[in-house]
Protein backbone atom coordinates (compact mmCIF):
# COMPACT_ATOMS: atom_id res chain seq x y z
CA UNK A 1 0.00 0.00 0.00
CA UNK A 2 1.17 3.50 -0.51
CA UNK A 3 -0.16 7.14 -1.11
CA UNK A 4 -1.01 10.65 0.18
CA UNK A 5 -4.01 12.31 2.25
CA UNK A 6 -3.43 15.85 3.56
CA UNK A 7 0.13 16.25 5.54
CA UNK A 8 0.65 12.13 5.08
CA UNK A 9 3.08 10.19 2.82
CA UNK A 10 2.91 6.94 2.58
CA UNK A 11 5.72 5.23 1.39
CA UNK A 12 5.04 1.68 -0.43
CA UNK A 13 4.73 -0.61 2.25
CA UNK A 14 4.33 -4.48 3.02
CA UNK A 15 1.59 -5.16 5.46
CA UNK A 16 0.81 -8.48 6.87
CA UNK A 17 -2.34 -9.57 8.60
CA UNK A 18 -2.17 -12.55 12.09
CA UNK A 19 -5.36 -14.24 11.94
CA UNK A 20 -6.49 -16.41 14.94
CA UNK A 21 -9.56 -18.18 16.24
CA UNK A 22 -11.96 -17.71 19.00
CA UNK A 23 -15.83 -18.43 20.26
CA UNK A 24 -17.24 -15.88 18.38
CA UNK A 25 -20.18 -15.79 20.98
CA UNK A 26 -17.44 -14.23 23.40
CA UNK A 27 -16.29 -11.05 20.77
CA UNK A 28 -16.72 -7.74 21.60
CA UNK A 29 -16.07 -4.41 19.61
CA UNK A 30 -15.04 -1.11 20.31
CA UNK A 31 -18.12 0.69 20.20
CA UNK A 32 -20.39 1.87 23.63
CA UNK A 33 -23.21 -0.53 24.14
CA UNK A 34 -25.62 1.08 26.70
CA UNK A 35 -25.94 3.96 28.89
CA UNK A 36 -24.91 3.88 32.48
CA UNK A 37 -22.04 1.61 32.23
CA UNK A 38 -18.68 2.25 34.08
CA UNK A 39 -15.48 2.93 31.64
CA UNK A 40 -11.96 2.32 32.96
CA UNK A 41 -8.47 2.62 31.64
CA UNK A 42 -6.30 -0.25 31.66
CA UNK A 43 -2.68 1.13 31.35
CA UNK A 44 0.49 -0.98 30.06
CA UNK A 45 3.68 -0.20 31.06
CA UNK A 46 6.12 2.40 28.99
CA UNK A 47 9.83 1.44 29.01
CA UNK A 48 12.51 4.67 28.94
CA UNK A 49 13.01 3.59 25.09
CA UNK A 50 9.00 4.86 24.87
CA UNK A 51 7.88 1.60 24.09
CA UNK A 52 4.98 -1.05 25.71
CA UNK A 53 6.40 -3.02 28.07
CA UNK A 54 5.62 -6.54 27.12
CA UNK A 55 5.52 -8.93 29.27
CA UNK A 56 3.15 -6.19 31.21
CA UNK A 57 1.55 -6.18 27.78
CA UNK A 58 0.73 -9.32 27.84
CA UNK A 59 -0.99 -9.75 31.23
CA UNK A 60 -3.01 -6.98 30.45
CA UNK A 61 -4.23 -9.35 27.52
CA UNK A 62 -4.63 -12.15 29.56
CA UNK A 63 -7.10 -9.69 32.08
CA UNK A 64 -9.09 -8.98 29.22
CA UNK A 65 -9.50 -11.92 28.00
CA UNK A 66 -10.33 -12.92 31.45
CA UNK A 67 -12.93 -10.27 31.75
CA UNK A 68 -14.37 -11.09 28.51
CA UNK A 69 -14.69 -14.90 29.30
CA UNK A 70 -16.58 -14.05 32.62
CA UNK A 71 -18.92 -11.79 30.33
CA UNK A 72 -17.70 -8.20 32.20
CA UNK A 73 -16.83 -6.57 28.99
CA UNK A 74 -19.50 -4.54 26.87
CA UNK A 75 -16.90 -3.13 24.54
CA UNK A 76 -13.08 -2.61 24.38
CA UNK A 77 -10.55 -0.22 22.37
CA UNK A 78 -6.94 -0.27 22.13
CA UNK A 79 -6.03 3.52 22.55
CA UNK A 80 -3.62 4.87 19.76
CA UNK A 81 -1.23 7.81 19.15
CA UNK A 82 -3.95 11.10 19.42
CA UNK A 83 -4.50 9.28 23.22
CA UNK A 84 -7.70 8.84 25.17
CA UNK A 85 -9.55 11.47 23.17
CA UNK A 86 -9.68 10.40 20.17
CA UNK A 87 -10.09 6.10 21.15
CA UNK A 88 -13.53 7.32 23.35
CA UNK A 89 -14.84 9.68 20.59
CA UNK A 90 -14.97 7.13 18.62
CA UNK A 91 -16.87 4.45 21.16
CA UNK A 92 -19.33 7.27 21.48
CA UNK A 93 -20.00 7.57 18.44
CA UNK A 94 -20.34 3.70 17.31
CA UNK A 95 -23.90 3.67 18.67
CA UNK A 96 -24.47 7.44 19.90
CA UNK A 97 -23.93 6.72 23.34
CA UNK A 98 -22.67 9.63 25.33
CA UNK A 99 -19.76 9.67 27.75
CA UNK A 100 -19.43 11.73 31.06
CA UNK A 101 -15.72 11.99 33.19
CA UNK A 102 -15.31 11.52 36.04
CA UNK A 103 -11.52 11.84 35.85
CA UNK A 104 -8.91 13.59 33.37
CA UNK A 105 -6.39 11.57 32.33
CA UNK A 106 -4.31 13.85 29.90
CA UNK A 107 -6.52 13.22 26.93
CA UNK A 108 -4.33 13.77 24.27
CA UNK A 109 -1.50 11.65 25.33
CA UNK A 110 -0.22 8.92 23.45
CA UNK A 111 -1.52 5.56 25.55
CA UNK A 112 -0.21 3.21 22.74
CA UNK A 113 -0.67 -0.29 24.17
CA UNK A 114 -3.26 0.87 26.78
CA UNK A 115 -7.25 0.15 26.40
CA UNK A 116 -10.31 1.55 27.41
CA UNK A 117 -13.03 -1.07 28.70
CA UNK A 118 -16.60 -0.24 28.94
CA UNK A 119 -17.99 -2.61 32.15
CA UNK A 120 -21.43 -4.23 32.56
CA UNK A 121 -20.67 -3.80 36.40
CA UNK A 122 -18.67 -1.97 38.83
CA UNK A 123 -14.57 -3.43 38.29
CA UNK A 124 -12.54 -1.13 40.16
CA UNK A 125 -11.17 -3.60 42.43
CA UNK A 126 -9.33 -5.50 40.11
CA UNK A 127 -5.97 -4.49 40.09
CA UNK A 128 -4.80 -2.15 37.26
CA UNK A 129 -8.34 -0.63 35.79
CA UNK A 130 -8.56 2.89 36.72
CA UNK A 131 -12.22 4.73 36.31
CA UNK A 132 -12.40 7.07 33.41
CA UNK A 133 -16.13 7.67 33.56
CA UNK A 134 -19.58 6.50 32.86
CA UNK A 135 -21.63 6.41 29.47
CA UNK A 136 -24.51 8.53 29.38
CA UNK A 137 -28.17 8.65 27.34
CA UNK A 138 -27.47 12.37 26.32
CA UNK A 139 -25.59 12.14 22.89
CA UNK A 140 -22.47 14.11 24.06
CA UNK A 141 -19.20 14.27 25.98
CA UNK A 142 -19.37 15.81 28.64
CA UNK A 143 -15.22 16.90 29.71
CA UNK A 144 -16.63 19.01 32.79
CA UNK A 145 -19.50 20.84 34.41
CA UNK A 146 -18.70 23.52 31.64
CA UNK A 147 -17.71 21.98 28.81
CA UNK A 148 -19.68 19.71 26.69
CA UNK A 149 -19.12 18.25 23.03
CA UNK A 150 -22.63 17.11 21.33
CA UNK A 151 -21.84 14.07 19.24
CA UNK A 152 -23.46 15.03 15.89
CA UNK A 153 -20.90 18.09 15.81
CA UNK A 154 -18.35 16.47 16.38
CA UNK A 155 -19.05 13.19 13.54
CA UNK A 156 -20.03 16.31 10.97
CA UNK A 157 -16.79 17.83 11.62
CA UNK A 158 -14.81 14.06 11.03
CA UNK A 159 -16.85 13.45 7.79
CA UNK A 160 -16.74 16.92 6.28
CA UNK A 161 -13.08 16.92 4.94
CA UNK A 162 -14.07 13.80 2.49
CA UNK A 163 -17.71 14.46 2.23
CA UNK A 164 -17.33 16.20 -1.41
CA UNK A 165 -14.58 13.00 -2.20
CA UNK A 166 -17.06 10.61 -0.86
CA UNK A 167 -20.00 11.75 -0.55
CA UNK A 168 -21.97 10.24 1.94
CA UNK A 169 -25.31 11.33 1.05
CA UNK A 170 -27.75 13.03 -1.75
CA UNK A 171 -30.19 15.88 -1.76
CA UNK A 172 -33.09 14.97 0.90
CA UNK A 173 -36.16 13.56 -0.65
CA UNK A 174 -38.77 14.22 2.15
CA UNK A 175 -41.47 12.11 -0.31
CA UNK A 176 -43.20 10.20 2.41
CA UNK A 177 -44.10 6.56 1.04
CA UNK A 178 -47.70 5.01 1.97
CA UNK A 179 -47.62 1.53 3.94
CA UNK A 180 -47.88 -0.99 1.24
CA UNK A 181 -48.09 -4.41 3.95
CA UNK A 182 -49.75 -6.90 1.23
CA UNK A 183 -52.55 -9.06 2.56
CA UNK A 184 -52.98 -11.17 -0.28
CA UNK A 185 -56.93 -13.24 -0.70
CA UNK A 186 -55.34 -16.25 1.65
CA UNK A 187 -52.17 -16.30 3.32
CA UNK A 188 -51.59 -20.02 3.39
CA UNK A 189 -47.78 -20.69 3.00
CA UNK A 190 -47.38 -21.85 -0.58
CA UNK A 191 -46.08 -25.17 -1.02
CA UNK A 192 -44.78 -27.19 -4.02
CA UNK A 193 -46.78 -29.80 -5.91
CA UNK A 194 -43.67 -31.87 -5.85
CA UNK A 195 -42.11 -33.43 -2.57
CA UNK A 196 -38.79 -33.58 -3.07
CA UNK A 197 -36.67 -34.70 0.67
CA UNK A 198 -33.08 -33.30 -0.35
CA UNK A 199 -33.93 -30.39 -2.70
CA UNK A 200 -31.37 -29.98 -5.25
CA UNK A 201 -29.96 -26.48 -5.57
CA UNK A 202 -27.85 -25.22 -8.72
CA UNK A 203 -25.69 -22.37 -8.24
CA UNK A 204 -23.83 -20.99 -11.59
CA UNK A 205 -20.66 -19.68 -10.69
CA UNK A 206 -19.65 -16.85 -13.59
CA UNK A 207 -16.59 -14.79 -13.71
CA UNK A 208 -16.59 -12.06 -11.46
CA UNK A 209 -19.28 -13.16 -8.50
CA UNK A 210 -18.56 -14.37 -5.80
CA UNK A 211 -20.61 -15.39 -2.81
CA UNK A 212 -21.36 -19.04 -4.05
CA UNK A 213 -19.40 -20.46 -1.46
CA UNK A 214 -21.84 -18.58 1.57
CA UNK A 215 -24.64 -19.72 -0.39
CA UNK A 216 -23.63 -23.50 -0.69
CA UNK A 217 -22.91 -23.51 3.22
CA UNK A 218 -26.12 -21.80 4.01
CA UNK A 219 -28.35 -23.68 1.67
CA UNK A 220 -26.29 -27.46 3.08
CA UNK A 221 -27.57 -26.18 6.81
CA UNK A 222 -31.29 -25.37 5.63
CA UNK A 223 -30.97 -29.47 4.09
CA UNK A 224 -30.62 -28.69 0.72
CA UNK A 225 -28.21 -30.32 -1.67
CA UNK A 226 -26.28 -27.32 -3.42
CA UNK A 227 -24.56 -27.88 -6.93
CA UNK A 228 -21.74 -25.53 -8.17
CA UNK A 229 -20.55 -25.32 -11.84
CA UNK A 230 -18.55 -22.09 -13.46
CA UNK A 231 -19.07 -21.36 -16.35
CA UNK A 232 -16.44 -21.15 -18.57
CA UNK A 233 -15.68 -18.55 -21.27
CA UNK A 234 -11.99 -19.12 -22.11
CA UNK A 235 -13.34 -20.06 -26.24
CA UNK A 236 -15.85 -21.18 -27.63
CA UNK A 237 -15.80 -24.98 -27.20
CA UNK A 238 -15.74 -24.10 -22.88
CA UNK A 239 -19.08 -21.97 -23.77
CA UNK A 240 -20.67 -25.32 -25.41
CA UNK A 241 -19.53 -27.35 -23.03
CA UNK A 242 -20.81 -24.84 -20.04
CA UNK A 243 -24.06 -23.97 -21.94
CA UNK A 244 -24.90 -28.01 -21.82
CA UNK A 245 -23.48 -28.40 -17.98
CA UNK A 246 -25.85 -25.78 -17.36
CA UNK A 247 -29.23 -26.98 -18.85
CA UNK A 248 -28.58 -30.61 -17.08
CA UNK A 249 -28.36 -28.97 -13.76
CA UNK A 250 -31.58 -26.72 -14.25
CA UNK A 251 -34.02 -29.78 -15.67
CA UNK A 252 -32.30 -31.99 -12.64
CA UNK A 253 -32.63 -28.72 -10.06
CA UNK A 254 -35.39 -27.68 -7.65
CA UNK A 255 -33.88 -24.25 -7.27
CA UNK A 256 -31.43 -22.06 -9.27
CA UNK A 257 -29.51 -19.47 -7.02
CA UNK A 258 -27.83 -17.06 -8.94
CA UNK A 259 -25.18 -15.24 -6.81
CA UNK A 260 -23.78 -12.21 -6.19
CA UNK A 261 -20.22 -10.30 -7.05
CA UNK A 262 -19.64 -8.46 -10.30
CA UNK A 263 -19.70 -10.60 -13.13
CA UNK A 264 -18.02 -9.40 -15.75
CA UNK A 265 -16.77 -6.39 -14.08
CA UNK A 266 -19.76 -5.60 -14.38
CA UNK A 267 -19.85 -4.96 -18.47
CA UNK A 268 -20.93 -4.71 -20.71
CA UNK A 269 -22.87 -1.44 -19.82
CA UNK A 270 -23.77 -2.14 -16.60
CA UNK A 271 -24.28 -5.05 -13.62
CA UNK A 272 -26.03 -8.31 -14.73
CA UNK A 273 -25.85 -8.33 -18.35
CA UNK A 274 -22.86 -10.85 -18.93
CA UNK A 275 -25.68 -13.47 -16.18
CA UNK A 276 -28.70 -12.64 -18.51
CA UNK A 277 -26.71 -13.08 -21.81
CA UNK A 278 -25.96 -16.31 -21.11
CA UNK A 279 -29.52 -17.03 -19.86
CA UNK A 280 -31.35 -16.54 -23.13
CA UNK A 281 -29.57 -19.01 -25.06
CA UNK A 282 -32.34 -20.75 -26.58
CA UNK A 283 -31.49 -23.94 -24.80
CA UNK A 284 -31.40 -22.47 -21.47
CA UNK A 285 -34.40 -20.34 -21.73
CA UNK A 286 -36.29 -23.21 -22.48
CA UNK A 287 -34.66 -25.20 -19.12
CA UNK A 288 -35.63 -22.04 -16.96
CA UNK A 289 -39.49 -21.96 -18.40
CA UNK A 290 -39.65 -25.44 -17.42
CA UNK A 291 -38.22 -25.33 -14.19
CA UNK A 292 -40.54 -22.89 -13.19
CA UNK A 293 -43.64 -23.96 -15.14
CA UNK A 294 -43.43 -27.60 -15.07
CA UNK A 295 -41.12 -28.81 -12.26
CA UNK A 296 -42.62 -25.91 -9.85
CA UNK A 297 -39.13 -24.73 -9.50
CA UNK A 298 -37.83 -21.60 -7.61
CA UNK A 299 -35.40 -18.95 -8.88
CA UNK A 300 -33.41 -16.52 -5.94
CA UNK A 301 -30.98 -13.80 -7.34
CA UNK A 302 -29.30 -11.76 -4.46
CA UNK A 303 -27.23 -8.65 -5.76
CA UNK A 304 -25.65 -9.53 -8.52
CA UNK A 305 -28.31 -12.24 -9.36
CA UNK A 306 -31.19 -9.92 -8.58
CA UNK A 307 -29.43 -7.40 -11.30
CA UNK A 308 -29.90 -10.78 -13.95
CA UNK A 309 -32.66 -11.47 -13.18
CA UNK A 310 -34.97 -7.97 -13.51
CA UNK A 311 -32.83 -7.84 -16.96
CA UNK A 312 -34.22 -11.33 -18.10
CA UNK A 313 -37.81 -9.90 -17.05
CA UNK A 314 -38.00 -13.18 -14.31
CA UNK A 315 -39.15 -10.40 -12.10
CA UNK A 316 -41.15 -9.11 -11.96
CA UNK A 317 -42.73 -11.07 -14.89
CA UNK A 318 -41.77 -14.98 -14.31
CA UNK A 319 -40.38 -15.54 -17.43
CA UNK A 320 -37.19 -14.75 -19.77
CA UNK A 321 -38.13 -11.54 -22.12
CA UNK A 322 -37.08 -8.79 -24.33
CA UNK A 323 -36.33 -5.85 -22.45
CA UNK A 324 -37.85 -2.64 -22.99
CA UNK A 325 -38.21 0.79 -22.12
CA UNK A 326 -41.45 0.18 -19.83
CA UNK A 327 -39.93 -2.38 -17.85
CA UNK A 328 -38.48 -2.06 -14.27
CA UNK A 329 -34.58 -2.35 -13.72
CA UNK A 330 -31.71 -1.64 -11.40
CA UNK A 331 -29.25 0.83 -11.61
CA UNK A 332 -26.73 3.37 -10.47
CA UNK A 333 -27.05 4.38 -6.48
CA UNK A 334 -28.09 7.96 -6.23
CA UNK A 335 -24.91 8.84 -4.45
CA UNK A 336 -22.78 7.44 -7.52
CA UNK A 337 -20.29 4.96 -5.98
CA UNK A 338 -20.63 1.56 -3.92
CA UNK A 339 -22.43 1.19 -0.95
CA UNK A 340 -20.96 -1.13 1.87
CA UNK A 341 -23.19 -1.48 4.94
CA UNK A 342 -25.63 -2.98 7.29
CA UNK A 343 -29.76 -1.89 6.46
CA UNK A 344 -33.07 -2.53 7.62
CA UNK A 345 -35.67 -4.48 5.60
CA UNK A 346 -39.12 -4.98 6.19
CA UNK A 347 -41.46 -8.17 4.86
CA UNK A 348 -44.30 -6.34 3.36
CA UNK A 349 -45.61 -9.38 1.58
CA UNK A 350 -45.67 -12.95 1.83
CA UNK A 351 -46.84 -13.89 -1.37
CA UNK A 352 -43.32 -15.65 -2.11
CA UNK A 353 -42.99 -18.80 -0.69
CA UNK A 354 -39.01 -17.72 0.11
CA UNK A 355 -40.62 -15.70 2.77
CA UNK A 356 -42.69 -18.71 4.28
CA UNK A 357 -41.14 -18.52 7.64
CA UNK A 358 -41.47 -14.94 8.66
CA UNK A 359 -43.83 -13.08 9.22
CA UNK A 360 -45.61 -9.76 7.88
CA UNK A 361 -44.04 -6.75 8.98
CA UNK A 362 -40.80 -8.56 10.54
CA UNK A 363 -37.71 -6.28 9.97
CA UNK A 364 -34.50 -7.96 9.19
CA UNK A 365 -30.60 -6.11 9.71
CA UNK A 366 -28.60 -7.32 6.33
CA UNK A 367 -25.68 -6.43 4.75
CA UNK A 368 -25.57 -4.76 1.23
CA UNK A 369 -22.53 -3.95 -1.18
CA UNK A 370 -23.60 -2.85 -4.64
CA UNK A 371 -22.81 0.27 -6.81
CA UNK A 372 -26.46 -0.60 -9.07
CA UNK A 373 -29.08 -1.33 -6.37
CA UNK A 374 -31.43 1.25 -7.39
CA UNK A 375 -34.82 -0.09 -7.90
CA UNK A 376 -36.65 2.42 -10.68
CA UNK A 377 -40.25 1.74 -12.56
CA UNK A 378 -42.91 3.58 -13.90
CA UNK A 379 -45.97 4.73 -12.05
CA UNK A 380 -47.81 2.16 -13.35
CA UNK A 381 -45.61 -0.84 -13.49
CA UNK A 382 -45.23 0.29 -9.49
CA UNK A 383 -48.91 0.12 -9.13
CA UNK A 384 -49.14 -2.82 -10.56
CA UNK A 385 -46.08 -4.41 -8.65
CA UNK A 386 -48.05 -3.23 -4.92
CA UNK A 387 -51.31 -4.35 -6.45
CA UNK A 388 -50.22 -7.67 -6.87
CA UNK A 389 -48.23 -8.11 -3.53
CA UNK A 390 -45.19 -8.30 -5.65
CA UNK A 391 -43.16 -5.65 -3.42
CA UNK A 392 -41.53 -8.11 -1.28
CA UNK A 393 -39.17 -6.07 1.03
CA UNK A 394 -38.66 -2.59 1.63
CA UNK A 395 -35.71 -0.42 3.43
CA UNK A 396 -36.54 0.75 6.39
CA UNK A 397 -35.67 3.57 9.09
CA UNK A 398 -35.75 2.83 13.04
CA UNK A 399 -39.26 3.35 13.39
CA UNK A 400 -39.89 0.72 10.50
CA UNK A 401 -40.95 3.54 7.98
CA UNK A 402 -40.42 3.18 4.54
CA UNK A 403 -38.20 6.35 3.46
CA UNK A 404 -35.79 7.79 0.63
CA UNK A 405 -33.14 8.82 3.00
CA UNK A 406 -29.94 7.69 2.24
CA UNK A 407 -29.17 6.31 5.74
CA UNK A 408 -31.66 3.68 5.69
CA UNK A 409 -32.48 3.52 2.10
CA UNK A 410 -28.67 3.44 0.40
CA UNK A 411 -29.36 3.56 -3.53
CA UNK A 412 -32.23 5.42 -3.21
CA UNK A 413 -34.39 2.78 -4.64
CA UNK A 414 -38.19 3.82 -5.75
CA UNK A 415 -40.60 3.24 -2.88
CA UNK A 416 -37.80 1.75 -1.43
CA UNK A 417 -38.10 -1.26 -2.85
CA UNK A 418 -35.43 -3.80 -1.79
CA UNK A 419 -36.61 -7.08 -2.93
CA UNK A 420 -39.49 -8.03 -5.57
CA UNK A 421 -40.79 -11.40 -6.84
CA UNK A 422 -42.98 -13.06 -9.83
CA UNK A 423 -46.72 -12.61 -10.13
CA UNK A 424 -46.88 -16.19 -8.34
CA UNK A 425 -43.46 -15.31 -5.87
CA UNK A 426 -41.50 -18.59 -7.03
CA UNK A 427 -39.38 -16.07 -8.56
CA UNK A 428 -37.06 -13.80 -5.93
CA UNK A 429 -34.65 -11.19 -6.58
CA UNK A 430 -33.39 -9.32 -3.66
CA UNK A 431 -30.18 -6.94 -2.89
CA UNK A 432 -29.26 -7.54 0.50
CA UNK A 433 -27.05 -10.72 0.74
CA UNK A 434 -28.84 -12.95 3.45
CA UNK A 435 -26.25 -15.82 3.56
CA UNK A 436 -23.70 -13.32 4.75
CA UNK A 437 -24.85 -13.20 8.51
CA UNK A 438 -26.71 -16.08 8.58
CA UNK A 439 -23.79 -17.83 11.06
CA UNK A 440 -23.27 -15.32 13.69
CA UNK A 441 -20.65 -13.79 11.35
CA UNK A 442 -21.91 -10.41 12.12
CA UNK A 443 -21.78 -9.50 15.64
CA UNK A 444 -21.83 -6.74 18.48
CA UNK A 445 -25.14 -5.44 16.09
CA UNK A 446 -28.52 -5.39 17.50
CA UNK A 447 -31.43 -6.44 15.27
CA UNK A 448 -32.58 -9.67 13.83
CA UNK A 449 -30.84 -11.18 11.06
CA UNK A 450 -31.98 -14.67 10.17
CA UNK A 451 -34.38 -14.21 7.35
CA UNK A 452 -34.94 -17.67 7.39
CA UNK A 453 -34.58 -17.17 3.30
CA UNK A 454 -33.04 -20.70 2.76
CA UNK A 455 -34.95 -22.85 5.19
CA UNK A 456 -38.19 -21.44 3.16
CA UNK A 457 -36.79 -22.13 0.10
CA UNK A 458 -36.22 -25.68 1.08
CA UNK A 459 -39.25 -26.54 3.11
CA UNK A 460 -41.25 -25.71 -0.20
CA UNK A 461 -40.61 -29.26 -1.54
CA UNK A 462 -41.69 -30.69 2.36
Amino acid sequence: MSGSYNELDVPPTLVSFCVGTIDTKKVVSNEFKKSNSKVYILKTKITEDFLPDFENLKENYKLIHKLIEQGKVLSCASIKQYGIADTLTKMCIGNKIGFEFKANKCLFKPRYASFIIEAEKEIEDILGLELLGNTIQEKEIKISKNEKLDLEELIKTWQEPLEKVFPTKTAPNTKKIENILYIGENHTQPKSKIKIAKPKVFIPVFPGTNCEYDLSKAFIDAGGEPIISVFKNLNQNDIEESITEMEKQINNAQIIMIPGGFSAGDEPDGSGKFIATVFRNPRLKQAIHKHLNEQDGLILGICNGFQALIKLGLVPYGEILEMDKNMPTLTFNTIARHQSKLVTTKVVSKLSPWFNKVNLGDEFVLPISHGEGRFVANENVLKELIKNGQIATQYVDMQGQATYDTNYNPNNSIYAVEAISSKDGKVLGKMAHAERCYRGNILNVPGNMDQKLFESGIEYFE
